[in-house]
């Protein structure tokens, strides 16, 4: 599978960030190949038609509607039409980590590395035009590079990225409240660096030195499920990605994920989903 990468933006600023409107990248988003990045994208369409196949959801794309992706998530576009019209927002964990001097601010928000809840945000005409507007404020300072260039896109991205943020939570019904510790937000980091090998809850709460009732009252707070619910959902997105995108066999990919036996996955997946994993994968391919 192909694994598209990030180049730095070639203009006067040296970030790892960038702002592309359809038509400099309308061709790649209309090719149906199967692949991943090693970046975060934010697609706002003002015009579009289609779907996308994102992991394991299925979303349909219409007019004035935002995607969120994250790295190495597999996607396949089946964008339709020649009157698209969408600006791509693209970085790099390590820019935002850097930028905000923050490194947990890419897991507050709510729509990356997102299990639960859709991978997009349906909002008004008026909402998607605002937000266009801000992405060109910030393709220009990039373009057109002043000294104080990066205070303003600094000032702008962080607007951009908490005001849709906001938008999310509300829609979903979901917390932004963040009194208190970020016990939440490192979990949910943990999950992505871990997940391979660490599937219990008290591996995560030695981790944090925290207790699991302060754990669950915390991931309970921020994203309305309980930790076990989350690091469930969590591994079982793992073991579905295997299954569809690795070629590896049920035994294989056991090991990779330190099942103690094929059994032990097997019986995990079907108590989840309610099938087999054999039975996923001819749905799956079946377009189910």
């Amino acid at each position: 599978m192909r694994i598209l990468k990030f180049h730095k933006t070639e203009c006067g600023v040296d970030f790892l960030l960038n702002v592309l409107p359809s038509e400099e990248v309308k061709d790649n988003y209309s090719n149906s190949e199967i692949y991943n990045t090693d970046y975060f994208e934010i697609i706002v369409f003002k015009k579009g038609r289609g779907t996308l196949l994102l992991n394991q959801q299925k979303i349909n794309i219409s007019d004035n509607t935002i995607i969120f992706i994250s790295p190495f998530q597999q996607r396949q576009w089946f964008l339709e039409g020649d009157d698209l019209d969408f600006t791509v927002l693209v970085f790099q964990e390590d820019f935002l980590n850097d930028f905000f001097a923050d490194k947990l601010f890419t897991y507050s928000l709510l729509y990356f590395y997102q299990l639960e809840y859709p991978l997009y945000l349906p909002v008004d005409q008026s909402e998607i035009l605002k937000y266009c507007e801000l992405l060109t404020e910030i393709k220009t300072e990039l373009v057109t590079t002043k000294p104080d260039s990066v205070h303003i896109i600094r000032s702008l991205l962080y607007y951009l990225l908490q005001k849709i943020n906001r938008q999310y939570a509300q829609q979903n019904e979901l917390s932004i409240d963040k009194n208190g510790s970020n016990y939440a937000f490192q979990f949910k980091q943990l999950l992505e660096k871990h997940i391979k090998e660490k599937q219990r809850i008290e591996d995560y709460t030695a981790l944090l030195n925290i207790s699991r009732i302060s754990l669950n009252k915390a991931v309970k707070t921020h994203f309305n499920v309980t930790a076990t619910y989350l690091l469930k959902q969590r591994l079982l997105f793992e073991i579905k990605n295997y299954l569809i995108y690795s070629g590896l066999t049920v035994a294989e990919i056991a090991h990779e994920l330190h099942f103690s036996e094929p059994n032990h996955l097997m019986r995990f997946f079907k108590t989840q989903t309610g099938m087999t994993t054999s039975l996923f994968i001819s749905d799956y391919q079946n377009g189910s």
